[in-house]
């Protein structure tokens, strides 16, 4: 099996260069990708289960990879929500899979949305780990326009293996990943 583009660029190009630009010492002090992980909480699913059927049928159409369930952890009486009744799906990409996802939503996805502006750079949490928000899962094209039922939003966090964000920002530019200017 063939590495991915992305993959093949960071091991042959990127590192080095990122070695030079944060100014490490040894190559092993380089972030890395280690997962990126594709969510969807699906409120709705505690009145009717067929919506989270179609959300576990669409992650996994865009991911290529078979969701797990998550369920609630506590009871919440307002939400008519029970302990333990699922409410969203969620898949953890790694490797080939990761790295081919980060490339088909940075080259061909992005471009999809609407009135697109860029993705903030403030949203990373402190440690080197980048979380976006997608309000509509069509921008993915295999998702087929004419069989959505309903508009999804999903919970997109990449994973690396920075210990500070401006490592992680610098990584993530080298995949010409589209901040805000």
């Amino acid at each position: 099996m063939t590495k991915p583009r992305l993959q093949k660029m960071y091991e042959t190009e990127f590192k080095a260069a990122l070695v030079k630009e944060l100014g490490l010492e040894n190559v092993m002090q380089v972030p890395k990708l280690s997962k990126i992980v594709v969510n969807i909480g699906q409120g709705d699913a505690t009145q009717n289960i067929k919506f989270l059927e179609a959300a576990v049928v669409e992650l996994t159409a865009i991911t290529g990879q078979k969701p797990i369930t998550t369920r609630s952890k506590k009871s919440i009486a307002t939400f008519k929500l029970r302990e333990g009744a699922p409410i969203g799906c969620s898949v953890t990409l790694r490797r080939a899979k990761m790295y081919e996802f980060l490339d088909r939503f940075i080259n061909v996805s992005v471009p999809r949305v609407r009135d697109f502006k860029g993705y903030t750079p403030k949203a990373f949490d402190g440690r080197g780990n980048y979380t976006i928000g997608i309000k509509e899962q069509i921008i993915f094209p295999e998702i087929d326009y004419d069989k959505v039922d309903k508009m999804r939003g999903m919970g997109i966090t990449i994973v690396t293996s920075s210990q500070s964000d401006t490592h992680a920002r610098a990584l993530l530019d080298k995949f010409k990943f589209p901040f805000r200017k």
